[in-house]
């Protein structure tokens, strides 16, 4: 299956799965185009762009090629420039990776055994007990 974002003012307002063997042509090649078109006829919309469940920060975990940095969810962003997918920012602190797209933390998550959750108002990893 391949999926698609229905995109309005650059925000994803759904996502939709198509069978893979809509969006191959005469030539048995997928095409995104195809996808799209399929889609304007079904929907009576016109902003589509693919996305990949399988893409996460510009990596693909399947080893193709990754699509538009992240998979699309309701709510992200469509960044036209950086061609990618945004997630809502989860905290005002955090800083977008502009090679993954992805937020991080302004301070990395230890790394341990332990079980942390971000604190907005001490900016900081904090223990979660239990």
């Amino acid at each position: 299956m391949a999926s698609f974002a229905k995109i309005e003012n650059n925000i994803v307002i759904a996502v939709h799965s198509v069978v893979n063997e809509v969006l191959k042509d005469s030539n048995g090649i997928e095409q995104e185009t195809i996808g799209i078109e399929f889609l304007k006829n079904l929907h009576g919309w016109e902003n589509w762009k693919q996305t990949s469940y399988n893409t996460n920060g510009g990596i693909h975990s399947l080893g193709g090629t990754p699509f538009r940095k992240n998979h699309a969810g309701i709510g992200f962003t469509y960044d036209s420039q950086r061609d990618a997918f945004i997630s809502p920012k989860p905290f005002n602190s955090w800083i977008l990776n502009e090679q993954s797209c992805l937020w991080e933390a302004p301070i990395a998550m230890p790394i341990d055994d332990n079980k942390y959750k971000w604190n907005e108002e001490i900016l900081n990893w904090e223990l979660i007990n239990g």
